[in-house]
């Protein structure tokens, strides 16, 4: 017998979720109970993914893709908690967007705009290489073209945190957001692991080997992963080059607005929203910068509280989009994109470590 906080009926997809979502009336608010337990939902759930990741082998891949496959899990098993959607989509809508405003604390402006300017160059041509390489290859594939952009997003710019920026402007589905969350999560940790293996036999100083890990590895997590045993030099430099292509996320957010709207990429009369929350990542940005720890003392144990903050409030946005993830439905439609994100991140490894 089903549990009451589920469908009466199984779900064949998540269109026929989101049809029964909206056809009920709309002027009748949940009940506050109901939404407070939808976001207490996403925050257990978050909390077991922290868990699940203290398990060896599950600890490569983090705490934020742990969190997406027990939310996967729990849909194809249990399916869509119902009453609870309002609280869910609380989490990964609004959260998911405080997330990305937190996220501008981890961008050091000073240190990019004053030591980083030349990396910029490479930061720019790694971000226009992983786009457009994932698109022909996609579109060679006949691959979906929404996922596949947030791939290339993702492996260009700084991971899930460029494809939770970039969704809601190409007007991306949950699923789709989830399920290109979890795949650059676990490639990203891949190729760290595999850099860290094949360090000690590559010629490279540690500085040159921390730059070529923060211009091609996929998340800051990976970089700090692949770069650190190199020592401070090879990481320094590795975060610097990571902040490069994080700083550069604003403006390609803005230019796939711009052809968004030039192109008529729309559904229907949809209009697209302004992203607010990148002028609130910058704010952020420039706070962190110029104000905490020069105008205002932080401790150390302050700036880390405030990362892992940052860490658990994007999980929780992400185990609500996980929740929309059916597995049925995207068997064959994840596996040409994430074909076409490992080609690309192979050639973009390949190519950045010969110009280095």
């Amino acid at each position: 017998m089903a549990s009451p906080l589920h469908e009466s009926a199984p779900l064949n997809d998540n269109d026929q979720a989101s049809v029964k979502a909206e056809s009920k009336p709309h002027n009748i608010p949940a009940p506050v109970s109901f939404w407070l337990g939808g976001v207490a939902f996403t925050f257990v759930i978050a909390l077991l993914g922290y868990g699940l990741a203290y398990i060896p082998g599950f600890d490569r891949v983090g705490p934020l893709a742990c969190a997406i496959l027990i939310a996967v899990a729990y849909r194809q098993f249990w399916g869509y908690p119902e009453p609870l959607r309002s609280g869910i989509q609380f989490s990964a809508k609004r959260l998911l967007r405080l997330a990305i405003i937190l996220y501008g604390l981890k961008l050091n402006m000073g240190v990019v705009l004053h030591q980083g300017l030349g990396l910029l160059v490479y930061d720019a041509g790694v971000i226009v290489f992983s786009i457009a390489l994932t698109m022909l290859i996609a579109k060679w594939l006949k691959a979906d073209t929404s996922l596949s952009l947030m791939l290339g997003v993702g492996t260009g710019v700084c991971g899930a945190a460029a494809i939770a920026a970039v969704s809601p402007i190409i007007q991306a589905k949950d699923e789709d957001t989830a399920i290109g969350v979890g795949i650059i999560a676990l490639v990203g940790t891949v190729f760290a692991i595999a850099y860290t293996v094949l360090r000690p036999f590559l010629p490279m100083t540690a500085v040159d080997y921390g730059m070529w890990s923060g211009i091609s590895l996929h998340e800051i997590a990976h970089v700090a992963l692949a770069a650190a045993p190199a020592g401070q030099d090879g990481l320094a430099m590795g975060l610097l080059a990571k902040l490069g292509r994080v700083l550069l996320l604003v403006p390609l957010c803005f230019l796939l607005m711009f052809w968004m709207k030039r192109s008529g990429k729309r559904q229907g009369a949809a209009k697209i929203e302004f992203p607010w929350f990148l002028i609130g990542f910058l704010v952020m940005s420039l706070f962190g910068s110029y104000v905490l720890g020069k105008h205002i003392p932080v401790s150390a144990a302050f700036n880390a509280g405030v990362a892992q903050l940052t860490t658990f409030v994007l999980t929780m946005a992400m185990v609500g989009l996980g929740l929309n993830v059916n597995l049925r439905a995207l068997r064959s439609k994840a596996a040409k994109p994430l074909i076409a994100m490992s080609i690309t991140s192979i050639l973009l490894s390949a190519l950045s470590y010969m110009l280095i």
